[in-house]
Parts: C-alpha cells; structure tokens; sequence
C-alpha cells in the first residue's frame, strides 16, 4: 500500500461539463458521514484534499456552487448533478471527491470522521479510525 502522497492528478463530472488538474499532493481519503455529505451524495462521503493553488479548473462550464453550511460550500456540475468539492470559507485547502478522480488515483484511506451522524443502515468494519467529529485538520501532507 503506497504511503506517498499522490500528485499530478486529473478528474471531473459524469459529463464533462467540469474537469479539473491537481498539480500537487493529494491528502489520503476521509470518509465524512454528517447528514449534510450524506444527503449531497446519497451515502456517506469518501473525499481527499489539495492545496487551493494546486487545483487547476481545466472546464467550469457545468460547475456551481452552493452554500451549505456557515463554514463551506460544495460545488457540484449543474448539468449532471456530480457532487466535485468541498470548500471551506478559510481556504487552507480545497475538498475534493475522491470517486470524481481519473483512475488510477494510488490513493489510500486514512479514517471516519462524524460517525457518531452515520446513518443506520450501514456498519463501518474497514478498521480504520472513526472519529465522532472531524479530526483536526482536514489538509495534512500526513503521507501516512
């Protein structure tokens, strides 16, 4: 299982309305199961991260955004309905889904945050760490 992170990555939406270029590290995957990712996706959500200055929006026709909470908003393709990022009004780092990577994407996973807000029709048994609120910071060149 590689520990580096993952760099040079491309990705997009369903129809192509939205791709994007990451020109820099990838943070390995969170998975979030507040009721906010839950309902945007219709399950809980596996997403990475990279620095704001390392996203490179390569078509932003189909992209909107929406304001879903005081703290972020999550930009999503308005043609297709893909659910792309997650973006937090501090700007440290840009939230990206991790299923909206081109693969191959030679991420890994790191753990489960909110999932004291998981739903009950799923049991979390991957082994990872589950976290009842969202760990510290959510952008981290951990590599680990």
């Amino acid at each position: 299982m590689s520990t580096e992170p993952t760099t040079d990555s491309q990705g997009g939406c369903e129809c192509g309305a939205v791709r994007y270029e990451v020109a820099g590290p990838l943070r390995r995957v969170v998975y979030c199961h507040c009721q906010q990712c839950r309902r945007t996706s219709g399950h809980y959500v596996a997403a990475t991260a990279c620095l704001p200055g390392h996203l490179n929006l390569v078509n932003d026709d189909g992209l909107r955004w929406y304001r879903s909470s005081a703290i972020a908003e999550r930009g999503f393709c308005g043609v297709c309905g893909s659910s792309i990022f997650w973006r937090p009004d501090h700007g440290e780092y840009m939230g990206i889904m991790a299923g909206t990577l081109d693969t191959p994407t030679g991420l890994t996973s790191r753990e489960h945050i909110h999932v004291d807000d998981a739903s009950d029709y799923y049991t979390i048994d991957d082994g990872l760490p589950q976290l009842p609120q969202e760990h510290g910071k959510l952008w981290e060149k951990d590599g680990v």
